[in-house]
């Protein structure tokens, strides 16, 4: 009785000891698989500000919330499955669909790139909206970042994939769930942090001091905290989606590019006594999104003068037939 006690004992050990070591696992490619995500993050918490522009400061949270479910909704009801199937009928095709989002970050990171540079006119002011006019606004301002969130969700969920490698399906199924909430909760609280940053600063600033001190420079500082933020976000966006497609194109045997960038940084770091690793990292990266920069340039002009127009002559193509 006493041995089976002990072998039952001993089972149960060997099985948490599988359990803690697939469980470091999952958080070792999800940390890694974050990591690799970061630009799309930073873009994405730079971006979603813009769509509560305009709207009642009662109704800021509330629209955040409702995009973050829609958020979760895309990784988890749609991309999740779509990407464990993928890695299970066809797992050539991850690294093209990598590329592709990597073509199509760098076409975002050069467009706001060109905007910098040509600001665009400014737009005339609009007049304020009525009740249901401003009901329907919310409604689709929600859904349009509802869509500009799948297509940056769908690349952190393949960016996802390509980290876990060989891992079975379960434990892909897992590191996809933790990095997809994760990620939307990282995105999405600090949303909620910076959009209502300005309504704290003015709460701040009507208290004693040192508060009110403290409240109004955060209210001076939100705007550069914004732009801040936009630029690095595009700058981020520029260097991920220009190292997806370097090592995509390693991956198929093209690793010259790679390679120089990697050289080129390890110089870098070589030349200095210390901190030597992150000036390495800092020169590969920026030389990865000059890589991107240039990308983007070239995806912008196929879609203006190939892809646009076919596009532009389907519906008569359609209506020819």
């Amino acid at each position: 009785m006493a041995s089976g006690l002990l072998a039952l004992l001993d089972d149960v050990a060997a099985i948490a000891k599988i359990a803690s070591a697939s469980l470091d696992d999952v958080v070792k490619m999800s940390a890694k698989a974050g990591g690799k995500a970061a630009g799309i993050v930073i873009d994405d918490a730079a971006v979603t500000p813009r769509y509560v522009v305009g709207f009642a400061a009662d109704r800021e949270l509330p629209i955040i919330g409702k995009i973050a479910w829609g958020s979760t909704r895309n990784k988890l009801l749609f991309l999740l499955p779509g990407a464990l199937l993928l890695s299970t009928v066809a797992p050539w095709s991850i690294m093209p669909l990598l590329i592709l989002g990597g073509a199509f970050l760098c076409y975002e990171g050069f467009g706001k790139v060109r905007e910098l540079i040509l600001p665009a006119a400014p737009a005339a002011p609009a007049q304020a909206p009525q009740a249901g006019d401003a009901a329907a606004l919310e409604r689709q301002k929600i859904a349009s970042a509802i869509r500009t969130d799948f297509i940056l969700s769908a690349e952190i969920m393949a960016i996802t994939l390509s980290t876990v490698g060989a891992a079975s399906l379960a434990k892909k199924a897992t590191v996809l769930a933790v990095v997809g909430l994760g990620i939307t909760i990282a995105v999405y609280g600090t949303v909620a942090l910076i959009v209502k940053a300005d309504d704290i600063g003015v709460a701040l600033a009507r208290r004693h001091p040192p508060w009110s001190a403290i409240g109004r420079g955060l209210v001076r500082a939100m705007p550069w905290v914004l732009s801040a933020l936009s630029l690095i976000g595009t700058l981020a966006m520029l260097w991920v989606g220009g190292g997806i497609i370097l090592h995509g194109l390693a991956a198929y045997g093209l690793s010259g590019a790679e390679h120089l960038i990697k050289q080129v940084g390890g110089s870098a770091g070589s030349m200095l006594p210390w901190g030597g690793g992150l000036l390495a990292w800092i020169v590969a990266a920026a030389l990865a999104g000059l890589a991107g920069l240039a990308i983007g340039a070239a995806v912008s002009l196929l879609v203006k003068y190939v892809i646009g127009p076919i596009l532009q002559r389907l519906p008569s193509l359609k209506r020819a037939n």
